[in-house]
């Protein structure tokens, strides 16, 4: 159940309920597309093996356990200055324009692109009147930290300014899995620069948020090939920060978890109970909250990490919350 007060926040049913993690609460098609993800991802060459080039390029042809990613005719792509050369940010706008969400994409600092996310972003558009911003940044292990984040506070830094240029006045940010992780990245720098917080609402989705690795991430094993495995993380955490110990990937500058999460603005929290990354949301929404910041915890049972570019019911649920947390949060 969901309810709105009178300021427009949304507040939904208990995610703590532990019927919520039980094996009986996940959904048949949730099974059915775990169960086809395993065994697609089974014997599958590792990216660090056959080179992380070559995986990019596999999923920009659809090729792999990810759906291809449709394009859409009504994006187009712009170039901003940035501290490594040119950025290219792919825009997408609504009809009616009220702000802007900054989009950062996933694949564990090392795949994914700004383009294999033009369905959802549409969306996102269509639903809240953002116009939505993806940032092309630089990726690892050609480009380890601090070349990602940098990218993206410079992308962050340039829409803010010229926000007026997209037209409205409300400015959102968010991501999913590495892009939830940036995104929290680029909130804390920007408020650190600008001594206050530019954004309305932040939507963070399956992120990591502790790069030494959360008690589900380290329990999790490498077995069981449902999207994301323990070394899995470990070796895009190697490849993003190359001869950092699990301790010192736990600097605040690196894992938000451990930062001042001080004068932030509101955040939904994404996650499957599937998903190896579980804690990291769960601790991340606790640590914003006690950070006096609003906050909002969405748990979907037996979902995998990146549960939302497979077409099932807890997926439409997921993005149908998205947009209703960011009109609520804009109201």
């Amino acid at each position: 159940m969901e309810r709105y007060s009178q300021d427009g926040w949304v507040e939904m049913s208990n995610p703590f309920d532990p019927s919520l993690f039980s094996d009986g609460a996940i959904p048949a098609d949730t099974r059915q597309i775990n169960e086809a993800i395993v065994k697609a991802m089974t014997g599958m060459p590792e990216w660090w093996e056959v080179g992380a080039d070559k995986v990019r390029a596999a999923r920009a042809r659809g090729e792999g356990v990810f759906p291809a990613a449709a394009k859409s005719e009504r994006a187009r792509w712009i170039e901003i200055a940035g501290p490594g050369g040119k950025i290219p940010l792919r825009v997408i706008a609504p009809a009616n324009p009220r702000g802007v969400y900054l989009h950062i994409h996933g694949g564990g600092h090392v795949l994914g692109a700004a383009d294999q996310q033009d369905r959802m972003l549409e969306r996102i558009a269509d639903e809240t009147g953002l116009t939505a911003i993806s940032i092309e940044y630089r990726l690892a292990p050609e480009h380890p930290f601090p070349a990602g984040p940098d990218d993206c506070e410079a992308a962050a830094h340039w829409v803010r300014e010229h926000l007026s240029d997209f037209g409205g006045t409300k400015f959102t940010i968010g991501g999913e899995s590495a892009g939830a992780h940036l995104s929290a990245l680029t909130m804390l720098r920007i408020r650190d620069a600008l001594g206050r917080n530019p954004f309305h609402a932040a939507n963070l989705v399956f992120g990591v948020f502790d790069l030494g690795l959360t008690p589900s991430a380290r329990a999790f094993g490498d077995d069981h090939r449902l999207v994301l495995r323990t070394l899995d993380i470990e070796k895009f955490c190697d490849a993003f920060l190359p001869g950092k110990s699990r301790e010192e990937r736990r600097g605040p500058s690196l894992s938000p978890l451990y930062a001042d999460l001080k004068g932030l603005c509101p955040a939904l929290f994404t996650v499957g109970t599937g998903d190896a990354l579980l804690d990291d949301s769960l601790f991340m929404h606790a640590r914003w909250i006690a950070a006096s910041n609003r906050g909002e915890l969405a748990v979907y049972p037996g979902a995998a990490h990146g549960f939302i570019a497979f077409p099932c019911s807890q997926t439409f649920a997921a993005l149908d919350r998205m947009t209703a947390f960011l009109n609520a949060a804009l109201a």
